[in-house]
Formats: structure tokens, sequence, C-alpha cells
């Protein structure tokens, strides 16, 4: 799949299977399918309310929009292969670290976890971020999701002492990766480096 498919300034960041793009109108059931798959541990916000909301036509407005609650900070991950749309990972603003820290984020459809998609996207979006200058990115992840916490430890992210109590959805573990340290972004689990398709940079957007 190439970027002269979905259109040109579309694609930003690609690795050996995946394609990470801007949000089309046309990924709005994506959206949806990953907002009804969500834990129901996850705070009441984050998930399809008792009204439906939000629905597939509120997803495709906000997409149209460009609004912060399309997830305008995250892009879309495709398989090259398929080009099917399985997820989403980027960089969302924070208020955990310094002005101008982002924070990473990752959501995957259930039927495709396990397969390090979400190592290798996130991976592409942490050696994008450095490459941009960033000092250091954080993540925030609630206790109770190993998944999540397994995927930050192979991407060099270092738990902080830092805990959000939470006694209904679980608590919230910081964690914190400083590009100054050793650690290095080259590669994680033999996936090679990302390739930049333009030099389009990512903006806030709403976490999950």
């Amino acid at each position: 799949m190439g970027q002269a498919r979905i259109g040109a300034g579309v694609v930003v960041l690609e690795t050996d299977r995946l394609v990470l793009r801007r949000w089309l109108v046309s990924d709005a059931a994506l959206q949806r399918k990953l907002w009804t798959e969500r834990d129901p541990r996850v705070p009441p916000r984050r998930r399809i309310d008792a009204d439906g909301r939000p629905t597939l036509n509120d997803l495709e407005n906000r997409i149209r929009r460009g609004d912060p609650d399309a997830s305008s900070g995250l892009l879309a991950i495709e398989q090259r292969d398929r080009g099917a749309v399985i997820g989403s990972c980027g960089l969302i603003a924070n208020d955990h670290g310094q002005d101008g820290e982002p924070e990473l984020a990752y959501e995957l459809l259930r039927a495709v976890r396990g397969q390090g998609y979400a190592t290798e996207a996130s991976l592409a979006v942490v050696s994008w971020a450095e490459e941009l200058g960033y000092r250091r990115l954080w993540a925030t992840v609630r206790e109770w999701n190993t998944a999540s916490r397994c995927v930050l430890t192979k991407l060099g992210f270092v738990e902080t002492t830092r805990v959000e109590r939470d006694p209904i959805h679980g608590n919230s573990l910081f964690y914190m990766k400083d590009f100054s340290g050793a650690n290095s972004t080259a590669s994680v689990n033999g996936r090679n480096a990302p390739q930049r398709s333009g030099s389009s940079q990512m903006q806030s957007g709403a976490s999950f």
C-alpha cells in the first residue's frame, strides 16, 4: 500500500507491517468498534453511553471537523498487506510532565492483540518523537492493564513513583521515557526503524 492510494499527506509513518496515517471519515466505524470493545473498568466518558453515543454519525462528524475528540493526535493503524485499520497510536497532550512533553497512547481491536502490533506501532511513534526533539515522553496506564504495561516496558518506559488512586476504575500508573538515557528506540523485537512519509507533525488529541 502506498501513499498515493489514500492521498498525499495522509500517511505519516510506515513500519514492516503497518502504515500509520491520518483518520478518514470512512474509519468512523472502526473508531466506534474500539469504543464498544473497551474494558468495562474504563471510565464511562470513554465508553458508549446509555443513549448509544457517540454514534457512528457523531464520530464521522468529529473526523470531518477535526475535533480533538476525534483523536486528532492519534493516527489510524493500518495493516500494510490487507489495508485493514486495526487501531490507533500517537502522541496526545498531557499534564503529567513538563510543558511540551506529550503522552504516548495506543489502542487495538481485540482480534489483533498479542501479535506485536502495539509494540511495532508505538516504536514508530516513539522513534519519531525522539527525532522531533522531544526530551521525554509520558504514558499513563491502569494498574490492571498488564498487556499495555508490558508494551511500555519493551519500549523503554520506566514506571515512576506517581500513582493516581481510583478505587472504582483502577489506579493509574505513570510511566516515562527519557531520551537522554541509555535506552534506544532503534529496534524492538527485531522490528526495523520506521520510515517517514512527508514532514507532517502530530497534533494533540484526546486521551482514552
